[in-house]
């Protein structure tokens, strides 16, 4: 039974399957983390509080289950914001406990001060203050409630002298939470009215989404229907992409392949399960969205036919309706333009890279996905590691792949790892750090150390902050302020303790790789690559970058692709079925 309301806490999460919670000791928490101590939870000690919500997000996004961050008062628990954030846009399940000032000082500009039901209202769903033991039940019911639920992070703001008050009532605590996820069907106006717009089109495209991921099934069996090309954005890849027939890479700032072309050619194009932010990219003409958020159809473009409903379901619900579609000339136009584009891409990023120094960043991707196991976990930086892991990582179904996709900040990477593996220690987590990132949060290699974790942390080590510097070349200026001394990370991983290795030499890369990604512990991996190397195929010219200001992504970010290119070459020798290939 719980004595104080810190126990008491602590108990309600162990009864909902919290194995573990991650955060800074101090201050106003040192009663919730004395009461995690007499319990079976693991606290998880973090050298700054941000990394202590991303890796509770993504263990979140890892599991679909609760996971939980904690800090103390004041800047201990600002610095959980950037994570919070990065959780609450990627719909984690996270539940943070933000502990605050001695309730009888709020107000008075105390040491420490802040507002946190205030500052972290605009990344959460739900976010309030216990001003009782009482109150504290209920409210904390409400919170794991709502994010279970799928509204978001909840935030719990807890003043430390109410967290050692004798606990209240246990009425709502001693709920069961609900975690069953209803299946949403369309209206049969939107649905109708979508079956019309797909029987009526002669071409018409998917492009999918995370929304999408647990619908892979059917959306196959609607591209086979209706003979579509399958793009797709980041959020999609690993679920959309493999073994896919009908794949034409994806869009946006990372794309490559046929995608563009496909999505704007069509006569029609479906969005399914996707936000997809950049309109830049997107036609305005005949566009469909499908969406279990009716809140997300229409903020990108115009939408002619909006629907409602999980994907699967409305997939389920519209193909009995619709009419076979025999003419492949479309898809089969797609897929041979895709598979000629990354063909292309191969030639330009592997040509003489066994002897290029500094080191393509490009090969350093395709042989550590190459080389890494089947059922792999990748986390990536925000910047150009996002680029390499768009191109390069390939997914089968078995892979996972985190990132800061949609809030977009630095440094994530290694502290989105840590989650990971602490979700379990025998599955691999690689990372892929930019120096810029790295260097942000680089005291989290002490947490990897302290908890022995088996991470392989790969350093695409540039001196530069490269995404910054094609974001200004684009915009026409000169880069200016994005480079920086050459640091060796491979040292100041040894001097805490890691292993570490510094790859130099494209020669030893292989070998080096390979020895790293076996070694039993921890590893960081520092390789030293090319700061020009800015995703943009060597015979770039300026007319392009100035079409790929204006969103001709099919052109300048036409390429990439390491082993997808074996899927595209598949793809256009299938089409050899229906008739002969033409270039």
């Amino acid at each position: 039974m719980a004595h104080t309301y810190a126990q008491q806490l602590i108990e309600t999460l162990e009864r909902q399957g919290v194995e573990r919670i991650y955060g800074v000791v101090g201050d106003s928490l040192n009663p919730i983390v004395d009461a995690i101590r007499d319990s079976k939870i693991e606290w998880v000690h973090v050298r700054n509080e941000e990394a202590a919500a991303f890796a509770a997000g993504a263990e979140s996004e890892i599991t679909g289950k609760l996971a939980v961050c904690a800090a103390s008062c004041g800047p201990g628990n600002t610095h959980l914001i950037q994570g919070l954030y990065d959780s609450h846009r990627n719909g984690a399940k996270v539940l943070a406990l933000a502990s605050h000032i001695p309730s009888l000082q709020i107000g008075s500009t105390f040491f420490q001060e802040t507002h946190p039901e205030t500052i972290f209202r605009e990344c959460s769903g739900y976010c309030e203050m216990v001003n009782s033991v009482d109150q504290g039940g209920r409210v904390l019911h409400h919170a794991i409630q709502s994010t279970v639920a799928g509204k978001g992070v909840s935030v719990l703001v807890i003043p430390g002298d109410i967290a050692k008050e004798e606990a209240g009532e246990s009425m709502f605590v001693d709920s069961v939470i609900a975690t069953g996820r209803p299946v949403v069907y369309p209206d049969p106006v939107e649905a109708a009215s979508l079956v019309a717009a797909i029987n009526e089109a002669e071409t018409v495209t998917l492009f999918c989404g995370a929304g999408a991921a647990q619908s892979r099934s059917q959306v196959l069996a609607l591209a086979a229907k209706i003979n579509a090309p399958v793009g797709h954005a980041f959020g999609g890849k690993m679920d959309i992409q493999y073994d896919n027939p009908f794949d034409v890479g994806m869009s946006g700032l990372l794309g490559y392949g046929a995608c563009h072309d496909a999505i704007n050619e069509a006569d029609l194009l479906i969005l399914l399960g996707t936000d997809f932010p950049y309109t830049e990219y997107l036609p305005a003409g005949n566009v469909a969205q499908v969406d279990i958020d009716g809140s997300h159809i229409g903020r990108r473009t115009t939408i002619s036919y909006p629907v409602v409903g999980d994907v699967g379901a409305v997939i389920d619900n519209i193909l009995p309706h619709l009419e076979d579609k025999t003419d492949r000339s479309f898809l089969d136009k797609q897929l041979r333009k895709h598979a000629r584009v990354l063909e292309g891409a191969v030639d330009a990023y592997t040509k003489d890279v066994g002897n290029h120094r500094p080191i393509h960043p490009e090969y350093v991707a395709s042989l550590v996905d190459e080389l890494a196991a089947d059922d792999a976990i990748f986390t990536v930086d925000t910047g150009m590691c996002n680029v390499w892991a768009a191109r390069y990582l390939t997914p089968n179904g078995q892979r996972r792949e985190i990132g800061s996709f949609r809030h977009g900040t630095m440094a994530n990477a290694l502290p989105h790892a840590i989650g990971a593996q602490f979700v379990d220690r025998s599955r691999q987590v690689i990372s892929f750090n930019g120096d810029g990132g790295l260097g942000m949060l680089l005291g989290e290699l002490l947490t990897v150390k302290l908890h022995q974790l088996p991470l392989k942390m790969v350093v695409f080590n540039n001196s530069s902050l490269g995404m910054v510097k094609l974001e200004m070349l684009v915009e026409g200026m000169p880069e200016f302020g994005t480079d920086h001394d050459q640091v060796n990370f491979a040292a100041i991983a040894e001097g805490m303790g890691i292993h570490s290795i510094r790859i130099e030499d494209p020669a030893r890369l292989r070998e080096d790789l390979a020895a790293a990604l076996a070694y039993p512990g921890p590893v960081l991996i520092d390789v030293v690559t090319d700061p020009d190397a800015l995703s943009i195929p060597p015979n770039i010219t300026w007319e392009m970058l100035i079409g790929f200001s204006r969103a001709a992504t099919r052109t300048v970010f036409g390429g990439g692709v390491g082993r997808m290119v074996k899927l595209a070459r598949t793809n256009a020798r299938n089409i050899g079925a229906a008739g002969k290939i033409v270039s």
